[in-house]
């Protein structure tokens, strides 16, 4: 995986790293030798391919409208990309992947405690979809237009991030530090708070809402109903001037 620091105070996910994966995934089909070249093109590609994405949409965008925004000639484009298609597997493939990849490397002392896990699998969902803001946005947006495969694939994504969440919080339940709730219904509530971050970014942008305010408030909700005495603690944080949810339980 590429490098991703967790947590508040996280580092960034380039787009060299990024586009590393996507060679590393599809070397057998892309015949180029420098490494570097390969990823150098990958970018502009794909940065090219959101752009117009965002403009006209991904069904209405031409192989040649796409290679004339890259920079790249159609003979070198189709080096890279057989078709639009496999271009759309290449963007799809990374974003789920990345989230997966990045749901299931929980540090060893959080995934021990449902709490700290379930707040921490929050933050590196937000933060993350906020890296790749434009990926996400155009997977969640173009979605209904995909082909068959490559929309089931996005189906089976959202269920593979749903069972990451529900298994937290069935394994809260069953050490009691959460209310016994339906855990696969609860996962698939907070979906979508997860998804307004990026999906909606100019309202909360427009607001003046920090990713650590929007943060903090989705865990709020969530965990208000959830975990027993949580109303109180954010009470008494509040009482003695604690604006920021601690991070440590």
């Amino acid at each position: 995986m590429a490098s991703w620091k967790y947590g508040r105070g996280g580092g960034q996910l380039s787009k060299e790293a990024i586009c590393t994966r996507i060679l590393e995934r599809h070397r057998a089909t892309i015949d180029v030798r420098k490494d570097h070249v390969a990823i150098a093109n990958l970018e502009r590609i794909i940065q090219a391919t959101l752009k117009l994405s965002s403009k006209t949409g991904f069904q209405a965008m031409s192989m040649r409208e796409l290679g004339k925004e890259a920079g790249i000639s159609m003979g070198g484009l189709y080096v890279y990309v057989a078709n639009k298609t496999v271009l759309l597997s290449m963007i799809l493939e990374e974003v789920v992947e990345t989230m997966i990849d990045a749901m299931k490397a929980a540090p060893e002392e959080i995934a021990a405690d449902p709490r700290a896990h379930l707040r921490w699998l929050i933050e590196t969902h937000i933060r993350l979809s906020n890296e790749m803001v434009h990926w996400f946005v155009f997977a969640f947006l173009e979605v209904k237009s995909f082909p068959e495969a490559e929309r089931r694939y996005a189906i089976e994504a959202e269920e593979r991030t749903g069972e990451i969440l529900a298994g937290v919080l069935k394994r809260g339940m069953d050490e009691g530090i959460f209310v016994r709730r339906d855990a696969d219904l609860t996962a698939s509530l907070i979906k979508p708070m997860l998804q307004d971050w990026y999906v909606k970014r100019g309202k909360y942008r427009k607001r003046g809402t920090t990713m650590d305010e929007y943060i903090d408030a989705v865990i709020e909700l969530i965990e208000m109903p959830f975990v027993p005495g949580a109303a109180a603690e954010r009470t008494v944080a509040r009482d003695f001037g604690g604006a920021r949810l601690s991070r440590d339980g």
